[in-house]
């Protein structure tokens, strides 16, 4: 990034347009060369679609252990509910197609929503769009489902996740994509 003075005001500008590699200098390099983790790529076609109930699937797209975080697309194919739920950790989301909202809450997601949830809120996911909705989630900690009488379902944290991905590849003879665990 450059910076540009105008009227005494300090902006930053876009960063050099050079299109090589720049190897920058790293104090802590051979710490990063030691215990540093590479960054992950997956393709659209690296996660297949899990059916995640009757009218949804989830392509799922990272698992950290260490910090209780996943990464996926829920993807709710024609109106419908995701039941009601308890986040325990920090949830965010971007809306990539169709629209969703909560029944606890008067607002309504469209492309390029962006959903961001607290630990502790319990809410009612719903997309009433004739095509359903596609919502890329970065999640930290365990959600709890209930039922419609406020009764425990069950608790998805990372370790659900990982055995739905997980046993749906099995059960398919899909290979396990070893670039979703970071």
């Amino acid at each position: 990034m450059m910076t540009e003075t105008t009227n005494n005001v300090k902006r930053m500008t876009a960063p050099g347009s050079a299109y090589k590699i720049v190897n920058v200098p790293e104090l802590y390099a051979d710490e990063i060369q030691r215990y540093g983790v590479e960054g992950k790529f997956v393709s659209d076609e690296d996660s297949p679609w899990v059916p995640f109930g009757d009218n949804a699937a989830i392509k799922h797209l990272a698992f950290d252990v260490r910090n209780n975080t996943f990464s996926n697309i829920l993807w709710i194919k024609s109106p419908g509910v995701i039941g009601t739920h308890k986040h325990r950790g920090t949830v965010v989301m971007l809306c990539l197609e169709g629209s969703v909202r909560y029944l606890e809450y008067d607002w309504v997601a469209g492309p390029g929503g962006f959903i961001y949830e607290t630990p502790g809120q319990t809410h009612t996911l719903v997309t009433d769009h004739p095509d359903g909705v596609k919502l890329f989630g970065w999640l930290n900690g365990a959600i709890e489902f209930y039922d419609e009488d406020a009764n425990f379902l069950e608790t998805c944290d990372v370790w659900w996740y990982i055995n739905h991905y997980e046993s749906y590849c099995r059960e398919h003879g899909i290979p396990i994509n070893k670039e979703l665990y970071i």
